[in-house]
C-alpha cells in the first residue's frame, strides 16, 4: 500500500479519531495531519500480519497523547464535545464525518446530561478517555482496543472498566453539584 492509498482509504477514519479525541476541528486537523506524516514516514515499517487500520490508530492515538502532554499547560485537552461537526459550519474540512441531528423537540435534560458527560469526560486521564473512545465511542472490540495500544488483553478490560468508574464518579459528583 502506498501513501496515497493510505490516506484515501483511511483518512476519515483518523480525522475522525483525531476530532473524537481533540473535542475541537483545528486540533483534530492537526492531529490528523501529524499522524499521516509519521505514517508516512512509517510505512516500510508496516507489517504485513499488522492491519494498516490499527496501525494508524495508534499512530494517531499517540500523536494526540503526545499533544496531551506537551500542551498540558494550555489545557486544550479538556474542550471536549459529543456534537462533533454539528456546529452549522458550512466550511466544515473534507474529512469531518458528521453525526446525525438531534431531533428538533430534545429535551432539555438530555442536553444537561449530554454536557455533564462532555465535562467528565475531559475530566478523566488521557489513557482512560482513549480507552472510553476507543471502546464506547468508535465500537471497538478489546481485542481491537489491545492491538492498537499494544496493551494485553485483560489490561485493556481492566482499564475499560477503571475508567468507566472514574467517569461514573465524575458524573455523579457532577450531578450533585448541579442539583445543590
Amino acid at each position: 500500500m502506498d501513501a496515497e492509498e493510505l490516506f484515501e482509504k483511511f483518512s476519515p477514519m483518523v480525522y475522525n479519531l483525531a476530532l473524537r479525541l481533540s473535542g475541537n476541528k483545528s486540533d483534530a486537523q492537526d492531529i490528523a495531519q501529524d499522524a499521516f506524516l509519521k505514517a508516512v514516514r512509517g510505512l516500510a515499517n508496516l507489517r504485513v500480519h499488522s492491519t494498516a487500520g490499527t496501525w494508524l490508530y495508534r499512530i494517531t492515538m499517540n500523536v494526540w497523547k503526545n499533544r496531551v502532554r506537551s500542551e498540558k499547560r494550555r489545557s486544550f485537552w479538556k474542550t471536549f464535545s459529543l456534537d462533533w461537526g454539528r456546529d452549522g459550519d458550512d466550511e466544515a474540512p473534507a474529512l469531518q464525518i458528521q453525526a446525525p441531528d438531534d431531533p428538533v423537540d430534545a429535551a432539555i435534560e438530555k442536553r444537561e446530561e449530554k454536557e455533564a458527560l462532555e465535562k467528565a469526560l475531559a475530566q478523566l486521564d488521557p489513557e482512560d478517555r482513549v480507552m472510553l473512545v476507543l471502546r464506547e465511542i468508535d465500537g471497538r472490540s478489546y481485542a481491537e482496543i489491545a492491538g492498537i495500544t499494544d496493551k494485553p488483553l485483560g489490561t485493556v478490560k481492566s482499564g475499560i472498566s477503571r475508567a468507566r468508574e472514574a467517569l461514573r464518579q465524575k458524573m455523579s459528583g457532577l450531578v450533585q453539584d448541579n442539583g445543590s
